[in-house]
């Protein structure tokens, strides 16, 4: 019956069909409430403005804020786990702390970008030891579509990858939805690359992309504290490089508890399941793009043409959870992100579904946030075990 009723909310046009799926989402949590199928969740979730970026809490604290421009791209910062210990690595974002080295400064805690676009390099940035033959772009926020709070607080943001020249390449639509329990937080990264312009557009093969996050210093494995990288195929450490996955789990331990992030990729998203650039330094990266790298073979081309006016969709959750990768239910948790439906939604959907009001992309003479945060501040997975 409820299979027979989403088909038909799905036939609706598009205002009536995201009002009566709202209506019908909350009738389902009242009924589950009345028959105690389902347990309440004290994690009350804000999104508030914060200058040009979003500010994120998870009851009344600090969870993490989408910041619209540091360095060359947007990036979310800081990223704070269940326990309430930061998760992701501070430099360069603000002053590298003791413990942390500075290499590789365009690792931003957690972002979206890639290598080679059109050969145009948007992972690293500009520097005077790393020149570049066709060199480097950025990732321009342009404007917030939707800043949702409610029952599935999210953002839609628009972005453009300009190259050297400012010239367009290609346009980004990332949907970012926030959510949490006692134990665990997630986001979910939706990101859809559309070429707008009038020429192909290539993404390269190389294993410096693309789903990025730089794990705190003292969860890398290199830092010997106890950390671990396992995927979901039982690889571990330097051996989940380079590998096909549908998700990887990086922990270690943190005071007297074990905490993790996990990233877990939708079979929906392009290529899944995607390849992972994961290193015991600390770098955790999805890659669909560098199949040559990650094959150590010149007879292979991961790279992608992206034709005018078509689109890719990747998707990826970043689980923050208590525990390992086993008694933290990440490959439990994989089971149930993998029962999400990601229908594609055209940008003009979610505009009229939310608009937000038209703003100017932040200047380039505004401080970056580097130094400081702104005042504005096709295999399977391993089955899960059994409960």
């Amino acid at each position: 019956m409820i299979e027979l009723m989403l088909c038909q909310i799905r036939e609706l046009p598009g205002d009536e069909r995201y009002t009566t799926m709202r209506l019908f989402r909350t009738l389902i949590v009242l009924v589950l409430f009345a028959s105690g199928q389902m347990e309440s969740s004290a994690a009350e979730i804000l999104l508030e403005k914060d200058g040009d970026n979003i500010t994120v809490t998870v009851d009344g604290k600090l969870f993490t804020r989408y910041i619209t421009k540091s360095g060359t791209k947007p990036v979310l910062y800081p990223i704070i786990g269940p326990t309430g210990v930061e998760m992701t690595r501070g430099y360069p974002i603000k002053d590298a702390s003791a413990s942390e080295k500075t290499d590789h400064p365009h690792h931003r805690s957690l972002w979206f970008t890639h290598g080679e676009v059109n050969e145009v390099d948007f992972w690293t940035e500009p520097s005077e030891d790393n020149p570049k033959k066709h060199g480097f772009g950025k990732v321009v926020h342009k404007k917030f579509l939707q800043i949702e709070n409610g029952e599935q607080p999210r953002i839609v943001t628009v972005n453009e990858w300009l190259n050297s020249k400012d010239e367009k390449l290609l346009t980004d639509y990332r949907t970012i939805g926030f959510a949490a329990d006692e134990k665990r937080r997630w986001i979910d990264f939706d990101v859809k690359l559309v070429n707008e312009g009038e020429e192909p557009v290539k993404i390269g093969d190389t294993k410096e992309g693309t789903f990025g996050v730089r794990v705190a210093s003292w969860m890398k494995v290199d830092a010997e504290k106890g950390g671990k990288i396992i995927n979901s195929l039982g690889a571990v450490n330097k051996d989940a490089w380079g590998k096909a996955a549908s998700w990887v789990d990086y922990h270690a331990p943190n005071g007297d508890s074990t905490v993790g992030i996990a990233i877990l990729n939708h079979p929906s998203s392009f290529r899944f399941p995607t390849y992972w650039h994961v290193r015991t330094y600390g770098l955790f990266a999805a890659n669909p793009f560098g199949v040559h790298n990650f094959l150590n073979s010149e007879d292979e081309d991961g790279s992608h043409e992206i034709k005018p006016g078509e689109s890719i969709v990747l998707s990826y959750r970043v689980l923050l959870h208590q525990g390992d990768e086993q008694s933290g239910r990440v490959p439990e948790s994989f089971v149930e992100y993998a029962k999400i439906d990601k229908s594609p939604v055209e940008e003009e959907e979610l505009v009229a579904e939310n608009p937000v009001e038209e703003e100017k992309a932040p200047e380039e003479s505004l401080k970056d946030p580097a130094g400081e945060v702104e005042e504005t501040e096709t295999l399977q997975p391993i089955e899960p075990a059994a409960p």
